[in-house]
């Protein structure tokens, strides 16, 4: 079995050389735009919502119902904090002060760590 970390840039080249039962993590926004049926894809980065957070049903179609993308809950943490920093390019928050805030404020890692096509 191998793991293998994606982003973006996947190619279709790349994407066939995989053996079968590999397991692909993506690390970007968006998961690989072809799945193989004889691999397993983990979620892109995301955690499951507070039960809490009402009317909420899907905010990505890639992602479970409740469960929601890190980039969605990073703005929902930094306006709850009250935190007026922005993270984009080298800058970024204290990873265990975000990771902290998130599961103060109710959000979960996902307990279903693979998906198959």
């Amino acid at each position: 079995m191998q793991i293998w970390l994606v982003g973006d840039g996947l190619s279709e080249v790349e994407h066939s050389k995989a053996s079968k039962g590999t397991i692909f993590i993506p690390f970007s926004q968006f998961p690989p735009k072809k799945l193989r049926k004889d691999c397993f894809y983990h979620y892109t980065p995301a955690m499951a919502t507070p039960l809490s957070l009402e009317n909420l049903h899907c905010c990505e179609n890639w992602l479970p119902s409740r469960v929601m993308s890190a980039w969605r809950i990073a703005g929902i943490i930094h306006a709850l904090e009250g935190w007026n920093e922005r993270e984009c390019g080298n800058i970024m928050s204290n990873i265990e002060k975000v990771w902290e805030a998130s599961l103060r404020h109710g959000f979960q890692p996902l307990k279903t760590i693979t998906t198959s096509t």
